[in-house]
């Protein structure tokens, strides 16, 4: 597998967690480059590490990884979208009440929406120990490209949020659970 392959690979499976560095960065009031970074790390971290299990697990396990996947890639983002929709039309007092959470990163979410993200990669660890790919360099590239990716979607989401906050937050729930809900289409074969 060439380089050009797999820069395109690393940008494929770094569309989820760009749409989800959105979201988070969605709801950010003033932009925070550390929780940029942390965010943009977990992605990164998680799009980089999958694949190394997948390719450590072979092509045996493939068939219960493919058969279930998309159903707990779905499960959290619906999970993680309908909270954000439940605290986008909550009462403005609790979210007074709350202003100072809204600046703080939850990293069980955070684990969560990372996972969520990287399944896919998963998968495509195991046809890499198929196609005999040098793992190491390839989890590399693919771990940077999905960081760089995310960190900007934060800044893509936050230039956005800032203007329209509420909004953004539905709004951000919402693509949550379509972003699970192609994944469970496409794996279902309902969608291409």
């Amino acid at each position: 597998m060439g380089l050009l392959e797999l820069i395109l690979i690393a940008i494929g499976l770094a569309m989820d967690a760009f749409a989800v560095s959105i979201c988070k960065g969605l709801n950010m009031r003033k932009m925070n480059y550390r929780q940029a970074g942390i965010i943009a790390l977990f992605f990164g971290g998680f799009q980089a590490i999958m694949p190394l299990i997948g390719w450590f697990l072979g092509k045996q396990f493939e068939n219960y990884i493919t058969s279930i996947d998309h159903w707990i890639a779905f499960l959290l983002l619906a999970f993680i979208g309908v909270n954000m929709i439940r605290e986008a039309l909550g009462d403005d007092e609790e979210d007074d009440e709350t202003d100072g959470d809204k600046d703080r990163l939850d990293i069980r979410e955070l684990f969560m929406l990372a996972v969520a993200t990287s399944i896919d990669a998963l998968a495509v660890g195991i046809t890499f120990a198929f196609l005999k790919v040098n793992i190491l360099p390839a989890v590399t590239i693919i771990g940077i490209i999905t960081f760089v990716i995310s960190f900007a979607g934060v800044g893509i989401g936050h230039q956005f949020g800032r203007k329209y906050e509420k909004k953004a937050e539905l709004a951000g729930g919402i693509i949550l659970i379509c972003i699970g809900l192609k994944i469970l289409l496409e794996h279902l074969g309902i969608l291409f």
